[in-house]
């Protein structure tokens, strides 16, 4: 990540000769780890919609859908079930268990929108 994001540094100093966190800002470039992330929950909106590829979304497990969870109050809520890895290094990044801790951790107003909207401001 530190290699990507020297990358994208020296990307905007390249369009601009001077300090880096001021341009990315003007720019609306979001730093690696960050836009890491949006992809990321941009996928999973994607999989919630049903207009993510199928092998994506059979790696998602939803509480609606768990017939265990019926009861809980998660299960009202459109969260998503997070499996457990044997592994910590690579296992926490694959995609069944990085997206539902991701996603869960979002507010309730943007996993309950509608559509994906994305707005500039120029």
């Amino acid at each position: 990540m530190d290699r990507l994001q020297s990358v994208l540094n020296a990307a905007a100093r390249l369009v601009y000769n001077d300090h880096v966190s001021p341009l990315l800002h003007d720019l609306h470039w979001l730093r690696v780890s960050e836009r890491t992330k949006f992809r990321l929950a941009v996928l999973v909106f994607h999989c919630r919609n049903r207009t993510a590829p199928a092998y994506l979304t059979r790696d998602l497990q939803w509480a609606t859908n768990d017939d265990s969870r019926k009861r809980l109050r998660s299960a009202s809520s459109r969260k998503l079930i997070v499996r457990r890895s044997r592994l910590t290094t690579a296992g926490d990044r694959a995609f069944g268990v990085a997206a539902p801790c991701l996603w869960n951790a979002l507010t309730a107003d943007v996993i309950s929108a509608p559509c994906l909207t994305i707005s500039k401001n120029v």
